[in-house]
Protein backbone atom coordinates (compact mmCIF):
# COMPACT_ATOMS: atom_id res chain seq x y z
CA UNK A 1 0.00 0.00 0.00
CA UNK A 2 1.49 3.34 -0.94
CA UNK A 3 1.90 5.88 1.80
CA UNK A 4 -0.14 8.67 0.22
CA UNK A 5 -3.12 6.40 -0.46
CA UNK A 6 -3.01 5.32 3.19
CA UNK A 7 -3.02 8.98 4.33
CA UNK A 8 -6.13 9.71 2.29
CA UNK A 9 -8.02 6.81 3.86
CA UNK A 10 -6.80 7.89 7.30
CA UNK A 11 -8.11 11.42 6.69
CA UNK A 12 -11.51 9.96 5.85
CA UNK A 13 -11.60 7.83 9.02
CA UNK A 14 -10.65 10.80 11.21
CA UNK A 15 -13.85 12.71 10.43
CA UNK A 16 -16.43 10.40 12.06
CA UNK A 17 -18.90 13.16 12.91
CA UNK A 18 -19.19 14.74 9.49
CA UNK A 19 -22.68 14.26 8.00
CA UNK A 20 -21.25 13.04 4.70
CA UNK A 21 -18.30 10.68 4.26
CA UNK A 22 -15.54 12.39 2.36
CA UNK A 23 -14.82 10.99 -1.06
CA UNK A 24 -11.26 12.19 -1.72
CA UNK A 25 -9.58 11.64 -5.04
CA UNK A 26 -6.24 9.95 -4.73
CA UNK A 27 -3.70 12.57 -3.68
CA UNK A 28 -1.34 13.78 -6.41
CA UNK A 29 2.07 12.23 -6.57
CA UNK A 30 3.78 15.61 -6.41
CA UNK A 31 5.64 15.65 -3.11
CA UNK A 32 4.80 19.31 -2.65
CA UNK A 33 1.15 18.38 -2.11
CA UNK A 34 1.82 15.97 0.72
CA UNK A 35 1.26 18.72 3.29
CA UNK A 36 -2.34 19.08 2.07
CA UNK A 37 -3.06 15.46 3.02
CA UNK A 38 -0.83 15.13 6.05
CA UNK A 39 -2.63 13.89 9.14
CA UNK A 40 -0.99 13.40 12.52
CA UNK A 41 -1.80 10.95 15.24
CA UNK A 42 -4.92 11.67 17.30
CA UNK A 43 -4.26 13.64 20.45
CA UNK A 44 -7.00 11.83 22.33
CA UNK A 45 -7.12 8.20 23.39
CA UNK A 46 -8.06 5.59 20.84
CA UNK A 47 -11.75 4.73 20.98
CA UNK A 48 -12.39 0.96 21.04
CA UNK A 49 -14.75 -0.55 18.52
CA UNK A 50 -18.18 -0.37 20.08
CA UNK A 51 -20.71 -3.14 20.06
CA UNK A 52 -23.90 -2.99 18.04
CA UNK A 53 -26.38 -0.64 19.64
CA UNK A 54 -23.78 1.19 21.69
CA UNK A 55 -23.97 4.96 21.80
CA UNK A 56 -21.78 7.00 19.47
CA UNK A 57 -18.65 8.62 20.90
CA UNK A 58 -18.96 12.14 22.19
CA UNK A 59 -17.16 14.98 20.37
CA UNK A 60 -14.50 14.89 23.08
CA UNK A 61 -13.69 11.28 22.08
CA UNK A 62 -13.32 12.15 18.42
CA UNK A 63 -9.75 12.14 17.10
CA UNK A 64 -8.32 15.56 16.34
CA UNK A 65 -6.58 16.48 13.12
CA UNK A 66 -3.25 18.21 13.65
CA UNK A 67 -2.08 21.53 12.33
CA UNK A 68 0.23 21.26 9.36
CA UNK A 69 3.71 22.56 10.23
CA UNK A 70 3.49 25.01 7.34
CA UNK A 71 0.74 26.94 9.10
CA UNK A 72 -2.00 26.42 6.49
CA UNK A 73 -5.61 26.08 7.62
CA UNK A 74 -5.33 22.37 6.89
CA UNK A 75 -6.35 19.50 9.20
CA UNK A 76 -6.23 20.86 12.74
CA UNK A 77 -6.24 24.57 11.82
CA UNK A 78 -9.15 26.83 12.79
CA UNK A 79 -10.64 26.88 9.29
CA UNK A 80 -10.33 23.13 8.82
CA UNK A 81 -11.69 22.36 12.30
CA UNK A 82 -14.71 24.53 11.59
CA UNK A 83 -15.15 22.99 8.14
CA UNK A 84 -14.81 19.41 9.35
CA UNK A 85 -16.67 19.86 12.63
CA UNK A 86 -13.80 18.52 14.74
CA UNK A 87 -13.65 19.56 18.39
CA UNK A 88 -11.52 22.28 19.92
CA UNK A 89 -8.02 21.41 21.10
CA UNK A 90 -8.49 21.39 24.87
CA UNK A 91 -7.32 19.25 27.74
CA UNK A 92 -10.52 19.20 29.76
CA UNK A 93 -14.23 19.72 29.40
CA UNK A 94 -16.23 21.38 32.09
CA UNK A 95 -19.94 20.99 32.46
CA UNK A 96 -22.84 21.73 34.74
CA UNK A 97 -23.98 25.04 33.29
CA UNK A 98 -27.68 25.64 33.32
CA UNK A 99 -29.11 26.39 29.88
CA UNK A 100 -29.69 29.92 28.67
CA UNK A 101 -33.40 30.69 28.41
CA UNK A 102 -33.19 31.40 24.71
CA UNK A 103 -35.97 32.74 22.56
CA UNK A 104 -36.50 30.34 19.60
CA UNK A 105 -35.60 33.10 17.15
CA UNK A 106 -32.24 33.78 18.84
CA UNK A 107 -29.33 32.47 16.79
CA UNK A 108 -26.71 33.58 19.34
CA UNK A 109 -27.40 34.13 23.04
CA UNK A 110 -25.00 34.61 25.95
CA UNK A 111 -25.57 35.39 29.61
CA UNK A 112 -22.89 36.40 32.09
CA UNK A 113 -20.16 35.20 29.70
CA UNK A 114 -16.65 35.52 31.14
CA UNK A 115 -13.16 34.59 30.01
CA UNK A 116 -9.90 34.91 31.87
CA UNK A 117 -6.33 34.05 30.95
CA UNK A 118 -4.71 33.54 34.31
CA UNK A 119 -4.91 36.85 36.13
CA UNK A 120 -6.02 38.73 33.01
CA UNK A 121 -9.78 39.07 32.62
CA UNK A 122 -10.78 39.34 28.94
CA UNK A 123 -14.60 39.25 29.21
CA UNK A 124 -16.82 40.48 32.05
CA UNK A 125 -20.38 39.13 32.17
CA UNK A 126 -21.27 39.51 28.49
CA UNK A 127 -25.02 39.42 27.74
CA UNK A 128 -25.65 39.19 24.02
CA UNK A 129 -28.57 38.18 21.81
CA UNK A 130 -28.61 37.95 18.01
CA UNK A 131 -31.90 37.37 16.23
CA UNK A 132 -32.45 35.09 13.27
CA UNK A 133 -32.21 36.76 9.86
CA UNK A 134 -30.43 39.94 10.96
CA UNK A 135 -27.01 41.45 10.36
CA UNK A 136 -25.51 42.12 13.77
CA UNK A 137 -22.48 44.37 14.15
CA UNK A 138 -20.07 43.69 17.00
CA UNK A 139 -18.10 46.91 17.44
CA UNK A 140 -15.05 47.75 19.45
CA UNK A 141 -11.40 48.74 19.16
CA UNK A 142 -8.61 46.19 18.93
CA UNK A 143 -8.25 44.30 22.19
CA UNK A 144 -11.84 44.94 23.32
CA UNK A 145 -12.74 41.22 23.38
CA UNK A 146 -14.40 40.71 20.00
CA UNK A 147 -12.25 37.82 18.78
CA UNK A 148 -12.29 36.17 22.20
CA UNK A 149 -16.10 36.17 22.17
CA UNK A 150 -16.20 34.69 18.67
CA UNK A 151 -13.76 31.91 19.52
CA UNK A 152 -15.84 30.96 22.54
CA UNK A 153 -18.99 30.81 20.41
CA UNK A 154 -17.26 28.36 18.07
CA UNK A 155 -15.64 26.33 20.88
CA UNK A 156 -12.18 27.17 19.61
CA UNK A 157 -11.46 28.26 23.19
CA UNK A 158 -13.44 27.54 26.34
CA UNK A 159 -15.31 30.09 28.42
CA UNK A 160 -14.41 30.59 32.06
CA UNK A 161 -17.99 31.19 33.19
CA UNK A 162 -21.47 32.13 32.12
CA UNK A 163 -23.67 30.57 29.47
CA UNK A 164 -23.77 30.58 25.68
CA UNK A 165 -25.97 29.16 22.93
CA UNK A 166 -25.36 29.20 19.18
CA UNK A 167 -28.19 27.93 16.96
CA UNK A 168 -29.80 26.66 20.16
CA UNK A 169 -26.75 24.54 21.06
CA UNK A 170 -24.10 24.81 23.76
CA UNK A 171 -20.64 25.31 22.22
CA UNK A 172 -19.05 23.24 24.99
CA UNK A 173 -21.00 20.08 24.31
CA UNK A 174 -22.21 20.64 20.73
CA UNK A 175 -19.29 22.44 19.12
CA UNK A 176 -19.13 19.90 16.29
CA UNK A 177 -22.79 20.37 15.36
CA UNK A 178 -22.47 24.16 15.54
CA UNK A 179 -19.43 24.35 13.31
CA UNK A 180 -21.11 22.24 10.64
CA UNK A 181 -23.75 24.96 10.25
CA UNK A 182 -21.51 28.04 10.44
CA UNK A 183 -19.30 29.90 7.99
CA UNK A 184 -16.34 31.40 9.86
CA UNK A 185 -13.73 33.97 8.88
CA UNK A 186 -11.00 34.37 11.53
CA UNK A 187 -9.45 37.73 12.22
CA UNK A 188 -5.99 36.55 11.18
CA UNK A 189 -5.22 34.26 8.25
CA UNK A 190 -1.88 32.53 7.71
CA UNK A 191 -1.28 30.85 4.37
CA UNK A 192 2.12 29.41 3.43
CA UNK A 193 1.23 26.72 0.88
CA UNK A 194 2.76 26.88 -2.58
CA UNK A 195 -0.33 25.32 -4.11
CA UNK A 196 -3.04 27.31 -5.90
CA UNK A 197 -5.96 28.80 -3.98
CA UNK A 198 -8.31 26.63 -6.04
CA UNK A 199 -6.91 23.46 -4.45
CA UNK A 200 -7.18 24.73 -0.88
CA UNK A 201 -10.77 25.91 -1.39
CA UNK A 202 -11.66 22.61 -3.03
CA UNK A 203 -10.15 20.75 -0.08
CA UNK A 204 -12.11 22.81 2.46
CA UNK A 205 -15.23 22.35 0.34
CA UNK A 206 -14.77 18.58 0.49
CA UNK A 207 -14.54 18.80 4.28
CA UNK A 208 -17.93 20.49 4.15
CA UNK A 209 -19.35 17.48 2.31
CA UNK A 210 -18.81 18.92 -1.16
CA UNK A 211 -19.10 22.45 -2.56
CA UNK A 212 -19.62 22.82 -6.33
CA UNK A 213 -16.52 24.19 -8.03
CA UNK A 214 -18.81 26.55 -9.94
CA UNK A 215 -19.83 28.16 -6.64
CA UNK A 216 -16.18 28.74 -5.73
CA UNK A 217 -15.49 30.20 -9.16
CA UNK A 218 -18.52 32.51 -8.92
CA UNK A 219 -17.37 33.99 -5.62
CA UNK A 220 -13.79 34.31 -6.86
CA UNK A 221 -15.01 36.26 -9.88
CA UNK A 222 -17.07 38.62 -7.72
CA UNK A 223 -14.08 39.34 -5.50
CA UNK A 224 -11.58 39.53 -8.34
CA UNK A 225 -9.43 36.60 -7.15
CA UNK A 226 -7.25 34.56 -9.52
CA UNK A 227 -7.53 31.01 -8.16
CA UNK A 228 -4.52 29.78 -10.09
CA UNK A 229 -1.99 31.79 -8.09
CA UNK A 230 -0.01 30.08 -5.29
CA UNK A 231 -1.47 30.99 -1.92
CA UNK A 232 1.85 31.82 -0.33
CA UNK A 233 2.51 34.57 -2.86
CA UNK A 234 -0.85 36.30 -2.51
CA UNK A 235 -1.13 39.79 -1.07
CA UNK A 236 -2.92 40.39 2.23
CA UNK A 237 -6.03 41.52 0.37
CA UNK A 238 -6.10 38.43 -1.85
CA UNK A 239 -5.60 36.13 1.12
CA UNK A 240 -8.57 37.85 2.73
CA UNK A 241 -10.59 37.05 -0.39
CA UNK A 242 -9.71 33.37 0.01
CA UNK A 243 -10.96 33.54 3.59
CA UNK A 244 -14.21 35.18 2.54
CA UNK A 245 -14.84 32.60 -0.18
CA UNK A 246 -14.40 29.66 2.21
CA UNK A 247 -16.82 31.30 4.67
CA UNK A 248 -19.56 32.01 2.10
CA UNK A 249 -19.19 29.13 -0.34
CA UNK A 250 -21.37 26.50 1.39
CA UNK A 251 -24.23 28.93 2.11
CA UNK A 252 -24.26 28.49 5.91
CA UNK A 253 -27.25 29.50 8.01
CA UNK A 254 -24.97 31.59 10.25
CA UNK A 255 -21.92 33.59 9.17
CA UNK A 256 -19.45 34.66 11.85
CA UNK A 257 -16.97 37.14 10.39
CA UNK A 258 -14.09 38.62 12.38
CA UNK A 259 -12.83 41.89 10.82
CA UNK A 260 -14.00 40.75 7.34
CA UNK A 261 -12.86 43.73 5.23
CA UNK A 262 -9.29 43.87 6.51
CA UNK A 263 -7.01 44.38 3.51
CA UNK A 264 -9.81 44.89 0.97
CA UNK A 265 -9.89 47.99 -1.22
CA UNK A 266 -13.01 50.22 -1.18
CA UNK A 267 -14.57 48.67 -4.30
CA UNK A 268 -14.28 45.16 -2.91
CA UNK A 269 -15.59 46.31 0.46
CA UNK A 270 -18.71 47.43 -1.38
CA UNK A 271 -19.00 44.03 -3.09
CA UNK A 272 -18.58 42.29 0.26
CA UNK A 273 -21.38 44.35 1.79
CA UNK A 274 -23.60 43.36 -1.12
CA UNK A 275 -22.83 39.70 -0.39
CA UNK A 276 -23.84 40.28 3.24
CA UNK A 277 -27.14 41.84 2.14
CA UNK A 278 -27.84 38.81 -0.04
CA UNK A 279 -27.32 36.51 2.94
CA UNK A 280 -29.81 38.55 4.99
CA UNK A 281 -32.33 38.63 2.12
CA UNK A 282 -32.06 34.83 2.05
CA UNK A 283 -33.20 34.71 5.70
CA UNK A 284 -29.79 33.78 7.09
CA UNK A 285 -27.87 35.53 9.87
CA UNK A 286 -24.58 37.44 9.93
CA UNK A 287 -22.56 38.20 13.07
CA UNK A 288 -19.81 40.60 12.05
CA UNK A 289 -17.14 42.08 14.28
CA UNK A 290 -15.35 45.23 13.20
CA UNK A 291 -13.63 48.40 14.25
CA UNK A 292 -14.37 49.87 10.79
CA UNK A 293 -17.62 51.55 11.69
CA UNK A 294 -18.74 52.64 8.24
CA UNK A 295 -19.18 49.06 7.00
CA UNK A 296 -21.44 48.20 9.93
CA UNK A 297 -23.38 51.41 9.42
CA UNK A 298 -24.19 50.39 5.85
CA UNK A 299 -25.58 46.90 6.47
CA UNK A 300 -26.25 46.19 10.15
CA UNK A 301 -29.75 46.00 11.61
CA UNK A 302 -28.40 46.22 15.17
CA UNK A 303 -25.00 46.71 16.73
CA UNK A 304 -23.38 46.07 20.09
CA UNK A 305 -20.46 48.08 21.41
CA UNK A 306 -17.85 46.30 23.53
CA UNK A 307 -15.12 48.04 25.48
CA UNK A 308 -12.43 46.38 27.62
CA UNK A 309 -14.43 43.15 27.76
CA UNK A 310 -17.70 44.79 28.81
CA UNK A 311 -20.79 45.37 26.69
CA UNK A 312 -21.45 49.10 26.59
CA UNK A 313 -24.69 49.10 24.61
CA UNK A 314 -26.81 47.22 22.09
CA UNK A 315 -28.67 49.50 19.70
CA UNK A 316 -31.03 49.39 16.76
CA UNK A 317 -29.21 51.24 14.00
CA UNK A 318 -32.21 53.27 12.81
CA UNK A 319 -33.11 54.31 16.36
CA UNK A 320 -29.53 55.27 17.01
CA UNK A 321 -29.46 57.57 14.00
CA UNK A 322 -32.82 59.13 14.85
CA UNK A 323 -31.59 60.14 18.30
CA UNK A 324 -28.32 61.46 16.97
CA UNK A 325 -27.48 65.10 16.39
CA UNK A 326 -27.41 66.44 12.82
CA UNK A 327 -25.43 69.38 11.51
CA UNK A 328 -27.83 71.67 9.60
CA UNK A 329 -27.07 74.62 7.34
CA UNK A 330 -29.75 76.88 5.82
CA UNK A 331 -29.20 79.68 3.31
CA UNK A 332 -32.06 82.13 2.70
CA UNK A 333 -32.71 84.67 -0.02
CA UNK A 334 -32.31 87.50 2.49
CA UNK A 335 -30.84 87.98 5.99
CA UNK A 336 -32.84 86.56 8.91
CA UNK A 337 -33.11 87.42 12.60
CA UNK A 338 -31.39 84.98 14.97
CA UNK A 339 -34.19 85.42 17.52
CA UNK A 340 -36.58 83.57 15.20
CA UNK A 341 -34.56 80.36 15.58
CA UNK A 342 -33.12 80.73 19.07
CA UNK A 343 -35.84 78.94 21.07
CA UNK A 344 -36.93 76.22 18.67
CA UNK A 345 -37.38 72.67 19.93
CA UNK A 346 -34.41 70.34 19.40
CA UNK A 347 -32.19 73.15 18.10
CA UNK A 348 -28.86 74.07 19.73
CA UNK A 349 -25.50 75.64 18.87
CA UNK A 350 -27.22 78.22 16.69
CA UNK A 351 -25.19 80.71 14.65
CA UNK A 352 -26.62 83.24 12.19
CA UNK A 353 -24.46 85.03 9.64
CA UNK A 354 -26.65 87.25 7.50
CA UNK A 355 -28.71 84.92 5.34
CA UNK A 356 -26.99 81.73 6.56
CA UNK A 357 -28.12 79.75 9.61
CA UNK A 358 -26.10 76.93 11.12
CA UNK A 359 -27.23 74.76 14.03
CA UNK A 360 -27.31 71.28 15.50
CA UNK A 361 -30.63 69.43 15.55
CA UNK A 362 -31.19 66.61 18.04
CA UNK A 363 -34.21 64.53 17.17
CA UNK A 364 -36.97 65.79 14.91
CA UNK A 365 -36.21 68.90 12.79
CA UNK A 366 -39.93 69.72 12.47
CA UNK A 367 -39.80 73.03 14.37
CA UNK A 368 -36.78 74.25 12.40
CA UNK A 369 -38.32 73.32 9.05
CA UNK A 370 -41.59 75.11 9.83
CA UNK A 371 -39.78 78.29 10.90
CA UNK A 372 -37.55 78.18 7.83
CA UNK A 373 -40.62 77.84 5.58
CA UNK A 374 -41.60 81.43 6.46
CA UNK A 375 -38.67 82.56 4.33
CA UNK A 376 -37.41 81.80 0.86
CA UNK A 377 -34.93 78.94 1.32
CA UNK A 378 -32.15 78.67 -1.27
CA UNK A 379 -30.18 75.84 0.31
CA UNK A 380 -30.83 73.25 3.01
CA UNK A 381 -28.01 70.90 4.04
CA UNK A 382 -28.33 68.23 6.72
CA UNK A 383 -25.34 66.02 7.47
CA UNK A 384 -26.44 62.66 8.87
CA UNK A 385 -24.17 61.72 11.77
CA UNK A 386 -21.50 59.15 11.12
CA UNK A 387 -21.63 56.04 13.25
CA UNK A 388 -18.09 56.80 14.31
CA UNK A 389 -19.25 59.97 16.08
CA UNK A 390 -21.99 58.04 17.86
CA UNK A 391 -19.55 55.28 18.76
CA UNK A 392 -17.02 57.58 20.38
CA UNK A 393 -19.80 59.53 22.07
CA UNK A 394 -20.83 56.29 23.77
CA UNK A 395 -17.29 55.58 24.84
CA UNK A 396 -16.77 59.10 26.18
CA UNK A 397 -20.08 59.26 28.03
CA UNK A 398 -19.62 55.85 29.64
CA UNK A 399 -16.04 56.61 30.59
CA UNK A 400 -16.99 59.91 32.22
CA UNK A 401 -19.87 58.22 34.06
CA UNK A 402 -17.53 55.54 35.35
CA UNK A 403 -14.97 58.10 36.51
CA UNK A 404 -17.64 60.09 38.29
CA UNK A 405 -18.87 56.98 40.08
Amino acid sequence: MDREGSQTRTATRLLPHHPQRLEHDAPPADARLRGLHRVGRPRTRRVPRRASGASAPTPRDAPVLHLDPGGDPQPGGALARVAAGTPALTTSQKGGDSPVNTVPSSVIATRGLTKSYGKHQALFGLDLRVRAGEVFGFLGPNGAGKSTTIRILLDLIRRSGGEARVLGLDPRTDGVRIRRRVGYLPGELTFTSRRPARELLGYLGDLRGGVPRERIGELAERLGLDLSHPIRGLSKGNKQKVGLIQAFMHRPELLILDEPTSGLDPLLQREFLEMVREVRDDGRTVFMSSHVLSEVQDVADRAAIIRQGRLVATEDMDALRQRAARQVRLRFAEPVDAAEFADLDNVRDLTVDGATVRCVVEGSPDALVKQAARHTVLEFDSAEPDLEDLFFAYYTDREETGDAA
